[in-house]
């Protein structure tokens, strides 16, 4: 099975989108990617922009070899709208170019859903559905793609039991050698994630940690999640590629350096140096005004 991370973090915006081959079936997962419109107060930096430019391409690209789509949630970080969006790089050609003609596996848009999700699930579905080949509610059902099985969780909380952020449906793909779960915005820290997980015995865990850049609204979910991910790794002896919201922390070495088994971000697996540039927004501005600042990364 062959597995291609697309756009995070670490290659230097939001998301967690996910090419994979199997059996020769193509698969993309979550084919959404976005900016934080405000962080330390402040908008993206330019090579922030220029990121998402680059990883939208990619997306792109990728969207036009994949047959199969699955979306986990409707974040836009994680789906990609039929509107024109500066800080998703979004339009309707794109949406039209990823969702035409595809096998759609989606969340279901009207349970385990919360008010945001649910009117953002609606403007997808309107536009989605005349040009999809065909669209399945994914929820806790398995597929068999022709000797490639695609299990989808139940809804799970994004995040936290009784998380405002709603609910998202983690994947298993497997083709009779290697099985693999992306499990998106979970950020490790429900036990229904864990539990999962830990019953479908992956080989390849891909997967986002928790928010701990909230500070204070993320109390206790470093601690969480390196128990969480730690049980993971002690049950499964999975391979693990971390990303999402903890790259987002300029700490997320000392988090990586806390498991008992060290995982790789998507520029790590795909053999690039990481560029976590949201966590870096303040300098970046200023070494674009010509301010005296330092990041541990390349700005080429």
């Amino acid at each position: 099975m062959r597995v291609i991370p697309l756009a995070s973090e670490s290659l230097g915006v939001r998301s967690l989108a996910t090419f994979m081959e199997a059996s020769g079936v193509k698969i993309l997962i979550d084919p959404g990617v976005a900016l934080g419109p405000k962080r330390y107060g402040l908008p993206p930096a330019e090579i922030e922009l220029r990121a998402l430019q680059q990883m939208r391409r990619k997306l792109q690209g990728y969207a036009r070899k994949a047959e199969v789509v699955t979306i986990s949630h409707y974040h836009y970080d994680h789906h990609t709208p039929f509107f024109e969006g500066l800080y998703e790089s979004s339009s309707e050609a794109f949406a039209r170019e990823i969702y035409s003609g595809k096998l759609l596996f989606i969340k279901h848009p009207t349970e385990n859903i919360n008010f945001s999700q649910r009117k953002r699930a609606w403007a997808f579905l309107k536009n989605a559905e005349p040009i999809a080949k065909k669209i399945e509610y994914a929820d806790g059902k398995s597929f068999d793609l022709g000797g490639v099985a695609l299990e989808f969780s139940p809804a799970v909380p994004h995040g936290s039991e009784g998380s405002k952020l709603g609910f998202v449906v983690m994947v298993l793909i497997d083709d009779g050698s290697r099985r693999i779960i992306h499990a998106s915005d979970i950020q490790l820290l429900n036990r229904k994630a864990v539990e999962w997980i830990v019953e479908k015995n992956p080989d390849l865990l891909i997967t986002g940690g928790p928010p701990t850049y909230l500070g204070p609204r993320a109390a206790g979910s470093w601690e969480t999640g390196i128990k969480n991910l730690n049980e993971i790794i002690r049950e499964t002896g999975a391979e693990i590629i971390l990303d999402h919201h903890i790259v987002r922390d300029k700490r997320y070495p000392e988090f990586f350096s806390e498991l008992e088994k060290t995982p790789k971000t998507f520029a790590r697996y795909i053999g690039v140096e990481d560029r976590p540039l949201e966590a870096y927004r303040r300098e970046l501005h200023k070494i674009e005004k010509g301010e005296a600042a330092e990041v541990p990364f390349g700005l080429g």
